[in-house]
């Protein structure tokens, strides 16, 4: 988004017993029959026969089809394998099957249809180390935060090719943050070199109507069926960058949307599918669209039918969160324009409204204030001070309680920090821990976070 980094996911045998002729005892003679005698030979031809057709039938039978009872049909399991940053074992489901699942009978987590409002969340960079994941895990469950948001990068899991699926990290991550009982959000974006150039732009009909897109959320979403709360579809699809740097077109985006819709829905009914967040600019031309002239369009191209959930971003720029767009609008130190408002959701809830969507909740995917010093920063102008991030972040969350139920639901903030980022990286100063391993340093939004009533 506009002002945030752009992110860079024994069929059991059957022992057959054999029939065998008694022979006689070498020096022994017959010289006549008794009448119980033939009776025990006759017997015994009838059960040998029955035995050979028996053995005769069951051959013909693996022949053309026929058998008395069903055996099992063995399923394709792969069980997970938990990685380290020197060894990352690939899964790969045989092509003549769907990928299975990581656990045989997985418990679903309860996944209600609406939320809480709101629900608490923080990003997360869980991919690359396992250890770091399960510290910023416990850090999001011990803040009393009930929803990590993770990226699933769809070039990092069949980025090999067509079905070529690699689970190892997202087998990983799902268990790791249901242990922790959190409600995952998955956000899909960023496609593999062999879709094609500028996927998804220029719409169905250069990409094979979406279709691989498609499959893979087939795929994804039939693994973790019952373990995955909610499928954000693409990210800031209303700038070039993010859509195979191609002008900005919603309509294409709907059309994406709907294919993503219907294949996580016939997969897992439950999951709640979540359109992607907008990033909120005042540019409009072929680099990037503004967010509501995009969500306007999104509507007149049919896209109410196909999310559960309306996903925007929220940065607070320069203002405090109760600041309403008309003031922010009015004041150039603040900005100058409705957008820069932190408030600014509410203008999108209005063109929700508009369109008879007002039943639907809203999820702020993404959220926060940067405390970036560096003067040649292009954030530098709206950058706060570490206490004064910790006061809105806190404060943004009370407004929204207070002014937004029951319509909003998930506000998941940015971010737990990636542990290799620097001072450099424009990301570091929007975060609310320090980065590195194996010490945790946490900054003042964190523990005002973790102290707020929720």
């Amino acid at each position: 988004m506009s002002g945030f980094p752009a992110e860079n996911f024994y069929s059991p045998r059957a022992a057959l017993g054999s029939v065998s002729e008694r022979s006689p005892p070498a020096n022994s003679t017959t010289t006549g029959l008794s009448p119980a005698t033939i009776l025990i030979v006759v017997f015994g031809f009838l059960l040998a026969g029955a035995l050979i057709g028996y053995l005769i039938f069951s051959g013909l039978s693996g022949v053309i089809g026929i058998s008395a009872s069903p055996s099992p049909t063995p399923t394709a399991t792969s069980t997970p394998v938990e990685t380290s940053s020197t060894s990352t074992p690939i899964i790969t489901p045989s092509p003549e099957t769907p990928a299975a699942s990581p656990s045989a009978t997985p418990t679903p987590y309860p996944r209600p249809a609406r939320m809480a409002s709101p629900e608490y969340g923080m990003q997360a960079f869980l991919w690359w180390r396992p250890e770091v994941g399960w510290r910023d895990l416990d850090l999001i469950r011990d803040a009393g935060f009930g929803w990590v948001k993770q990226i699933f990068a769809w070039r990092d899991i069949e980025g090999a090719g067509k079905g070529a699926y690699d689970w190892s990290r997202t087998d990983r991550i799902v268990h790791d943050a249901r242990e922790r009982g959190l409600n995952l959000l998955v956000t899909v974006f960023n496609a593999p070199d062999w879709v094609g150039v500028g996927y998804p732009g220029g719409g169905p009909g250069r990409h094979n109507g979406y279709r691989d897109f498609a499959d893979f959320l087939s795929s994804l979403s039939t693994r973790y069926r019952g373990q995955v709360r909610a499928y954000a579809i693409w990210n800031e699809p209303n700038l070039s960058r993010e859509w195979g740097n191609n002008p900005p077109n919603p309509a294409e985006y709907v059309a994406l949307l709907h294919v993503a819709y219907q294949a996580i829905k016939a997969a897992d009914p439950g999951a709640l599918v979540i359109s992607a967040g907008l990033s909120p600019t005042g540019t409009f031309d072929a680099t990037a669209m503004p967010d509501d002239a995009f969500l306007r369009r999104m509507y007149e191209a049919g896209a109410k039918p196909y999310f559960n959930v309306l996903g925007l971003h929220a940065p607070g720029y320069k203002a405090p969160p109760e600041m309403s767009p008309d003031e922010v609008a009015d004041r150039p130190e603040y900005g100058g324009q409705r957008f820069f408002a932190f408030r600014h959701v509410e203008d999108m809830r209005r063109i929700m409204e508009e369109f008879g969507d007002g039943a639907k909740q809203v999820a702020i995917l993404e959220f926060g204030w940067t405390s970036d010093p560096r003067p040649d920063s292009p954030y530098y102008w709206h950058a706060v001070s570490e206490e004064t991030k910790a006061d809105y972040l806190v404060r943004a969350y009370q407004f929204a309680q207070a002014n937004w139920a029951p319509w909003i639901g998930l506000m998941s903030l940015i971010y737990i920090t990636d542990a290799d980022w620097t001072p450099d990286d424009e990301q570091y100063w929007w975060a609310i821990t320090d980065p590195g391993y194996p010490q945790t340093q946490v900054r003042p939004a964190y523990e005002r976070l973790k102290a707020m009533p929720k």
